[in-house]
């Protein structure tokens, strides 16, 4: 975590695809198949940029259709740790479209909430199979995000079918 004051609360959640480590990291590194199953259903992702490097930047636009027209999300991280096919780690704060990190409070998130989170993809190949386990570091368990995460991976686990 990046915030001294943030909770240590975090979502872990295990996975296992029918599919090779390598492909599961394609899904997390490539811009496009990121934007083909990242977020909850009835998002879409309409820009994915994806600096996978130690130091390198990652800023992802997630809109949603409203009532009100289509509401527009942005985050913004750093890339802390790549070891390909194996771990990947990043920081992830919302931001404005040009990366500009805002503070939870500016979001509308509640109190405590932490500015800049930490997501951990873990991957294991087992036997042509993929177990990942990806730990979201600073989101309590039964957040929204949690619930986002869950609806993610079942996308992402019909799109690796496809592939």
């Amino acid at each position: 975590m990046t915030d001294d004051n943030a909770s240590e609360s975090a979502v872990v959640i295990e996975r296992s695809f029918d599919a090779p480590a390598a492909l599961i990291w394609q899904m997390w590194t490539d811009p496009e198949h990121f934007k083909a199953w990242y977020g909850p259903s009835g998002a879409s992702i309409p820009v994915a940029k994806l600096d996978v490097r130690v130091g390198g930047a990652r800023l992802v636009c997630m809109e949603m259709q409203t009532p009100n027209g289509p509401m527009q999300m942005w985050f913004t991280g750093e890339y802390r740790e790549v070891v390909e096919n194996e771990r990947l780690v990043y920081t992830e704060s919302m931001s404005d479209e040009n990366g500009n990190v805002r503070s939870a409070s500016e979001m509308g998130m509640p109190e405590g909430h932490p500015t800049t989170t930490e997501i951990r993809v873990e991957l294991e190949d087992v036997g042509g199979r993929t177990k990942m386990v990806m730990t979201h570091v600073g989101i309590p368990a039964d957040s929204p995000g949690a619930v986002g995460w869950t609806m993610a991976f079942d996308k992402l686990s019909v799109y690796v079918k496809s592939r």
